[in-house]
């Protein structure tokens, strides 16, 4: 199998927001991108879901429920994302005893949220238009300072 340039595995971060998620390249440059438009939340709590869902032991699960929740659902949140208020309000109720399964409903919100709007614009970005000429290849340090 071919080896991809730099430039055209960037180019195939277009085909679909999960590609771009699963590259961490891809995936610095759309925080960069977030961060940029004060929308980094959002990918921050599909992250920590991600995380979330591969937990095993109950202590763990219960400790980790707790901090997403009082990092990005309760109300006036540090990184509050944006979903509907009966979409809080089931969380709210079962993050007492919590399962896998229990951000599932607002991480598909937020993921779409993303995929509909900031995913569209983060191929529009200067950010992505410099990685796709190959502007930005190489020493990412340079071009990402708060990795």
């Amino acid at each position: 199998m071919p080896v991809k340039s730099p430039t055209t595995e960037t180019m195939a971060w277009s085909e679909n927001m999960d590609t771009l998620l699963t590259n961490q390249a891809g995936l610095d440059a759309f925080r960069t991108f977030l961060k940029s438009e004060f929308s980094e939340e959002n990918v921050e709590f599909w992250l920590a879901c991600e995380d979330f869902k591969k937990t095993e032991s109950a202590e763990k699960m219960a400790s980790k429920a707790k901090m997403i929740y009082s990092e990005f659902i309760e109300a006036d949140a540090p990184k509050e994302i944006n979903i509907d208020f009966s979409t809080r309000d089931l969380i709210s109720k079962n993050i007492a005893e919590p399962t896998l399964k229990c951000f599932d409903e607002a991480q598909k919100l937020i993921y779409s949220l993303m995929a509909k709007d900031s995913f569209p614009r983060f191929l529009k970005s200067e950010i992505y238009k410099k990685l796709v000429n190959g502007k930005q290849v190489g020493n990412h340090k340079k071009w990402f300072p708060f990795l």
